[in-house]
């Protein structure tokens, strides 16, 4: 069975690699998602990054009308201030996980709160790169 899965990132993550590394790890975005396609030959991805919240907000909706099976979604800075982020994942139907490489529960006071994950299926935060295969491993499990 092939999963149609969207990964979706949000603003600065085009910058991972060259953007404090010592948070985000070194591997940049074009290499965590040639590791994803590498490692999981039974998903069709659509990957997207988007610095704006209304291009994320309309990937979103694009995967709802698509029928995607599942959402990976990093949204950056976004997880704590986007209500209309929040507002697009409740409204659609392809269930999300909300992906973060740093331990967001470990850093500043304002990131430990994400808008975002109550209306996620679930967050995995603080494993790098490896979340994200955590995150596509939940909807080949589960879905």
């Amino acid at each position: 069975m092939t999963a149609s899965l969207l990964v979706l990132n949000g603003p600065n993550l085009n910058l991972l690699g060259t953007r404090d590394p010592e948070a985000y790890g070194t591997a940049s975005l074009d290499a965590i998602e040639t590791e994803l396609d590498a490692s999981f030959s039974s998903v069709e991805f659509d990957f997207r990054q988007h610095n704006g919240e209304g291009a994320l907000i309309d990937s979103l909706h694009d995967a709802h009308e698509q029928n995607r099976d599942g959402i990976v979604l990093n949204p950056g800075g976004y997880t704590h201030t986007s209500v209309a982020l929040r507002d697009a994942v409740d409204a659609i139907a392809p269930p999300t996980v909300e992906v973060h490489l740093s331990n967001v529960h470990a850093r500043e006071d304002f990131r430990r709160t994400s808008r975002i994950a109550p209306v996620c299926v679930g967050q995995v935060s603080g494993f790098g790169a490896a979340g994200y295969h955590m995150a596509v491993r939940y909807f080949l499990q589960w879905t």
